[in-house]
């Protein structure tokens, strides 16, 4: 896996792994947008499970063998380095064989169990802070993270809970964790969900990603982290948030065009 530093980390790709076909279209495309951009680090990221699905009905994706074959063909294929979440210690083995990047989930962040046997594979952790915490107390997850030797190790803001059915993004989150001295990422499309409040399944406000994307980057963040699919109203999960495909270039293109500005201040 090429080095990170230095680059602007774009994480971008399907919620969930809806089937072989689709993850691998979404991940080929991404790749040859990306390749116009040297200065960027892409990573292909994809749910193999979403456990923490409003309603027992939701679509969870194929599954941990299943995705976790998918994924593997997405790194070999495709060749990109790839994410993925984990939601227990059992399942950290096996999902750091295929993928680059384990991502605790920001309602998981606190387990420390799931924190320090991730960190102990040596792979980047990208750890979401949890909607519930306050920035400066991403440093104790930090601590547990590094408790382990590894020093690979991204956080990302997604939003804090407001009221019910409602996340904000405070800005000043950015800085505050930037102290912490790893990379920040901005998840311009979970920050925008509205939790459980579209009938058993989190709405959202899509047509904000574009302008904080934008105000993330002029504060400085490391980088991005999307939802994208070709069909946002088909997606079988965040469909309210999912970003379209066809407009993910110039979301991107604009994001480093300020990240340029900001850099050189």
């Amino acid at each position: 896996m090429k080095d990170y530093k230095n680059k602007f980390i774009f994480i971008a790709g399907p919620c969930i792994i809806e089937n072989r076909k689709t993850t691998l279209d979404i991940a080929n495309y991404l790749k040859e947008l990306v390749s116009r951009y040297p200065d960027v680090f892409f990573i292909f990221k994809a749910s193999f499970d979403k456990a923490n699905r409003t309603a027992i009905k939701s679509f969870r994706g194929p599954g941990l063998i299943e995705g976790l074959d998918i994924l593997k063909e997405v790194k070999e294929k495709v060749g990109v380095a790839v994410l993925s979440d984990v939601h227990c210690p059992e399942q950290i083995k096996a999902v750091s064989e295929v993928v680059d990047v384990i991502q605790i989930p920001a309602f998981l962040c606190r387990q420390t169990d799931l924190v320090v046997e991730a960190a102990k594979t040596g792979k980047i952790i990208n750890i979401k802070k949890g909607q519930f915490l306050a920035p400066q107390d991403m440093r104790y997850v930090v601590e547990k993270a590094e408790s382990t030797g590894n020093k690979n190790i991204f956080l990302t803001e997604r939003g804090v809970c407001f009221g019910y059915n409602n996340l904000v993004v405070d800005f000043r989150s950015f800085l505050i964790m930037k102290e912490l001295g790893y990379p920040i990422i901005y998840d311009a499309t979970h920050s925008l969900q509205r939790p459980s409040a579209a009938g058993g399944v989190s709405g959202g406000d899509r047509e904000f990603i574009f302008p904080l994307s934008m105000a993330a980057a002029a504060c400085g963040v490391s980088g991005l982290f999307m939802e994208v699919h070709p069909n946002p109203k088909q997606a079988l999960s965040d469909k309210h948030t999912s970003y379209p495909l066809d407009k993910v270039e110039n979301l991107l293109k604009k994001t480093l065009e300020i990240r340029g500005i900001t850099k050189s201040m």
